[in-house]
């Protein structure tokens, strides 16, 4: 009797160790959650199927319910392919070993932006007690004004706004705040020349490497080779169209090969700092 109990206790715990290790070996890939559920299953999950058949092991894509979900999942490594903005990226080669391995071409630049009408608002410094319209941190254009502003008692006020840069411009115009922050292709592309006219600049951003992707340590070297050359000259290009359309503009065609060395410093926009982490 002891010894059929123990034989079945043995077979139980074997079932157990096996479910432990399949959960295990499966990656996660996932990106901030800017679109609903529906649209990130429809926008992501044909890369996790992708990746699913080149590397071998199952891949799924894995929605965050929110931004504070988002980063708690980051924080706790849960992640193994993830596409998101330099700050992030960086932070995790900082905190999680990550390896970047591929990014949208071009840079990432942040206007901030106050009424030229308003003469009592001519430079960064009079902005302190101010409110300004930004997409919600920890979006890298807002997280980019917080950083001129070292001291936490003066700041000025970011309104948060969703929606985007249509919204940000929207509540800026019609006087919810005293200032906007803008990143550079919406203010030239998307604003006419009238209402650019409008505006005074108090301040640029110098250019930041653009979002990109990077990997956990459980992808090997030789599956992020696999990666790279996927999504940069094989069947990936393709795959990943939508993604690169969607966040690089309708004249990229694809991501490209991206350097550890561009993403070591941009962690410190998101710490130390009240919106940040």
């Amino acid at each position: 009797m002891c010894s059929s109990t123990g034989y079945v206790f043995k077979i139980v715990f074997l079932v157990f160790i096996l479910s432990i290790s399949n959960a295990q070996a499966e990656l996660i890939l996932s990106a901030p959650p800017r679109e609903s559920l529906k649209a990130g299953n429809e926008l992501y999950g044909p890369l996790a199927e992708h990746l699913t058949q080149l590397l071998g092991e199952r891949v799924i894509y894995k929605h965050p319910d929110n931004w504070l979900h988002y980063q708690r999942e980051l924080r706790n490594d849960v992640y193994d392919v993830v596409f998101d903005g330099p700050h992030f990226v960086s932070w995790r080669i900082k905190h999680l070993k990550h390896s970047v391995l591929v990014k949208l071409p071009g840079t990432l630049e942040f206007f901030i932006v106050t009424k030229k009408s308003d003469d009592k608002i001519t430079e960064l410094k009079d902005l302190i007690g101010k409110k300004i319209c930004g997409i919600s941190p920890p979006n890298l254009a807002t997280m980019t004004v917080i950083d001129q502003f070292k001291n936490p008692v003066r700041q000025p006020d970011i309104l948060p706004v969703r929606g985007g840069f249509k919204q940000v411009y929207k509540e800026f115009s019609s006087g919810s705040c005293d200032a906007a922050v803008f990143r550079n292709n919406y203010y030239y592309k998307k604003l006419s020349k009238d209402n650019r006219a409008m505006t005074r600049t108090l301040y640029e951003s110098t250019p930041l490497p653009n979002q990109a992707i990077s990997v956990s340590t459980r992808i090997n070297a030789k599956n992020q080779d696999k990666i790279v050359q996927s999504l940069t000259h094989g069947e990936g290009q393709n795959i990943a169209r939508t993604i690169v359309k969607r966040f690089g503009g309708k004249k990229v065609k694809s991501f490209v090969p991206a350097s550890q060395n561009e993403y070591l410093q941009q962690a410190e926009l998101l710490e130390g700092v009240v919106f940040g982490w």
